[in-house]
């Protein structure tokens, strides 16, 4: 072959390549989903080699509904994602209201289904997962954190074409009146619809199974979620999960305007490892005791009532080995029994500190097992700090 040939077959090469990679770009738009190019996928790693980015574990990349650029209709939402919301029930039981029924969501075209972790504790090992087109597979959980209420069932012989991941949005940017759907499957009535708006954020509600810790950084939603919707999506405008709806707060049982999900970064900090690993550490410091209140303040001195004060701490934890002292002294403040002289939490690296959510929420979502957390604490009136080395949390342990 003369080089004119050469050079011709090498141009002609590249127009067929730059043509096929651009109908891929097309691609993504017309058909609403990833087709990422393989350059996308690649990263240099810490030992200097070109290997799979965390994104391409992420193995939804391919296949997953992508969100929409512009706000959607409710009808058009649900076109977009209904398809990715399945019903989870347990298999030994045949009255649908008497039984473990839930839902959950497509996270990967690999068969993981992300539902609730009290939507499939406390029953047999024989779950079902059914799709909206109505065709039961056999679940099996590979991965549970009662602690953050989330867990990760597989199924398998399902298609590539039916398992179609949801989008996951970052939630630390929800705000509060954002117009949001919840999907799921109520009393057992597949492929609900409801629609409310984001009525608060950062909220606490209690981990499951009694553990004695709570959830930071709840989702609350006026959506209605009633039996049967916990394990769902709760939605953007966009078609992206912002949460999992976990919990209603009611006197009744039912939907009484107040519902609450587990937030979509939580999501994403924990499935990994439930799917890797079945567990997730949270990382865990060890202290008990109230938030700063005005009558506690004065008995203090304190000018304002800001701050955690440390009653008690957990033998061998972390709070104790940086030395942070508990409560010696029996008190009784505004009709409350507490214990004083133990250290007042001010601040946590460089964070200022008013409530024990400040300190559980940027533990959770900030620290991992292992790093080290500076915390200034207000000790006999003096300001000191101290460096505590955060441990996994044990289980049914009351403590922060």
């Amino acid at each position: 072959m003369n080089k004119a040939v050469l050079a011709v077959s090498i141009v002609a090469a590249a127009v067929v390549f730059l043509f096929v990679y651009s109908q891929f770009t097309d691609l993504d738009d017309y058909l609403g989903i990833n087709v990422p190019f393989v350059g996308d996928l690649l990263q240099t790693t810490t030992d200097g080699r070109r290997g799979l980015s965390d994104d391409a574990f992420r193995i939804g990349q391919v296949g997953i509904v992508k969100p929409s650029d512009t706000e959607l209709t409710l009808p058009s939402l649900f076109q977009k994602v209904e398809n990715s919301v399945v019903q989870i029930t347990d298999s030994n039981e045949i009255d649908v209201f008497e039984s473990r029924l839930g839902s959950g969501f497509v996270y990967d075209d690999n068969g993981h289904i992300i539902t609730n972790h009290h939507v499939v504790s406390g029953g047999g090992n024989r779950l079902d997962v059914t799709f909206p087109d109505g065709v039961v597979y056999r679940a099996s959980l590979i991965g549970s954190d009662p602690s953050a209420d989330i867990a990760v069932l597989y199924v398998e012989d399902v298609s590539k074409e039916k398992l179609l991941p949801l989008s996951l949005a970052d939630s630390s940017n929800v705000r509060v009146g954002e117009r949001v759907a919840a999907i799921g499957n109520p009393f057992g009535l597949s492929g609900s619809l409801t629609s409310g708006i984001v009525s608060g954020v950062g909220r606490q509600i209690p981990a499951q199974d009694d553990e004695g810790f709570t959830i930071p950084d709840i989702l609350q939603t006026d959506a209605p979620i009633n039996p049967g919707n916990s394990g769902g999506p709760l939605l953007n405008i966009r078609g992206e999960v912002i949460g999992i709806n976990s919990a209603i707060f009611s006197t009744t049982g039912q939907f009484a305007g107040v519902g609450f999900a587990i937030p979509s970064n939580t999501i994403a900090q924990i499935v990994p490892s439930l799917i890797t690993t079945g567990s997730y550490q949270h990382p865990w410091l060890g202290v008990a005791g109230t938030d700063m209140a005005p009558g506690i303040a004065d008995r203090l001195g304190l000018d304002e009532p800001r701050g955690f004060l440390v009653m008690d701490v957990v033998a061998g934890s972390p709070a104790e080995k940086a030395g942070i002292q508990s409560g010696d002294e029996d008190a009784v403040i505004d009709g409350i029994p507490m214990k004083l002289g133990g250290d007042v939490i001010i601040a946590i690296d460089n964070n200022t500190i008013r409530k024990i959510d400040d300190i559980l929420a940027y533990v959770e979502i900030e620290k991992s097992v292992g790093d080290d957390l500076e915390i200034m604490i207000l000790r006999d009136g003096q300001m000191m700090e101290v460096i505590a080395t955060l441990a996994a949390r044990p289980s049914q342990q009351e403590s922060s």
